[in-house]
């Protein structure tokens, strides 16, 4: 497993307190690139291959969904409501971390009632987002607030990242999208020492789970030739489902989501690109849910943007998995498209 990948899944962030990966990502870009912030808290590295090279943005959002605190009962129970889209039904008896404006950790559990004690109806439905809590360990408010929780604070998933029997498959938080990050940086690191015809930004976009509001900000920034939206989508290898997107078979190319139809001319590029470098790859799409390629796309004048995604399994959910190699083959298919982005092949892309 990719130690950027799985340092990144075990941070916390959701829309809008996106700072821990945020310094991570500086952490590991700012010795190869100069660093720039949008006001939102969006990280642009740039890294000039050729000055008079198009602009190349590749970028992964840092929000994974979460909750916020809204509210302490008198019995020293949180309630809270989503930060990013959630199934009520993957939820219940779930660990969950809050985080404190201080920093400090707090471990939890989704209140869920014994079956005991469930009655007829309430077995027939799921049991809404509203009416859910989380227990701390504590007896009472005051007990709540002596940790520092307050309105506002983070809630995050609790889980260890880690390989599966096959250790190829990786069963983690957040893959949505520390995956499009974790690429962004390793792209970064593969061009050390590498000539390229562009400019490179890595971006690290805030608040995608809301409405993709960091890439609006940042592309307006960085006003992209081409756009990469680096990100995930649904694995389909589930039993019933239709395997047209399955793990370990390759990078999935979006041909159109909910937030943008695919450049085709740069779709075109990727794909030769992948044949001739012998990337595996999938074509994919989502009839609901879009990436940061929905705002990118659409900056200044408008750029050819595509976005480039991993299958996962359980998305928006607790615990989701991945498989290494369609990671490893994502970075491969990044760098090498970095490389073969020269002026005249991106001119050609647009305006042919």
């Amino acid at each position: 497993m990719s130690k950027i990948l799985k340092e990144m899944s075990m941070l916390n962030g959701i829309p809008g307190q996106e700072g821990a990966v945020r310094k991570y990502m500086v952490s590991k870009m700012k010795h190869q690139a100069d660093i720039r912030y949008d006001n939102l808290g969006s990280v642009i590295a740039e890294k000039v291959g050729a000055k008079d090279g198009p602009r190349i943005m590749v970028a992964g959002h840092m929000d994974e969904v979460g909750f916020l605190v809204t509210k302490i009962t008198d019995e020293g129970y949180v309630k809270f409501i989503p930060a990013g889209g959630w199934w009520s039904q993957v939820m219940l008896a779930q660990q969950f971390t809050i985080t404190t404006s201080e920093g400090a950790e707090i471990r939890g559990v989704v209140g869920a009632k014994a079956p005991h004690v469930l009655t007829p109806e309430e077995r027939k439905k799921p049991v809404e987002i509203e009416n859910m809590y989380l227990d701390i360990g504590v007896k009472d408010k005051k007990e709540v607030e002596k940790l520092g929780i307050r309105l506002g604070d983070m809630i995050t998933p609790y889980i260890v990242t880690t390989p599966m029997s096959n250790k190829k498959y990786l069963l983690g938080k957040a893959w949505d999208n520390r995956v499009g990050c974790a690429v962004a940086v390793e792209a970064l690191q593969a061009l050390k020492n590498e000539t390229h015809p562009n400019i490179y930004y890595g971006v690290g976009t805030v608040q995608e789970e809301v409405g993709l509001r960091g890439a609006t900000t940042s592309a307006y920034m960085v006003q992209p030739d081409i756009g990469i939206a680096v990100d995930t989508t649904v694995a389909h290898d589930y039993p019933g489902g239709s395997k047209e997107t399955v793990l370990g078979k390759g990078v999935g190319v979006m041909v159109a989501d909910s937030s943008m139809v695919g450049h085709k001319g740069l779709r075109d590029f990727v794909l030769k690109t992948a044949d001739e470098e012998k990337i595996p790859y999938q074509l994919t799409y989502l009839l609901r849910g879009g990436t940061d390629g929905g705002k990118i796309h659409l900056s200044h004048a408008g750029a050819p943007s595509i976005a480039l995604c991993l299958p996962v399994r359980y998305l928006h959910s607790h615990t989701s998995v991945v498989h290494s190699d369609d990671y490893k083959n994502l970075v491969k298919l990044v760098v090498s498209l970095i490389k073969k982005l020269d002026r005249k092949t991106v001119e050609s892309i647009t305006f042919d």
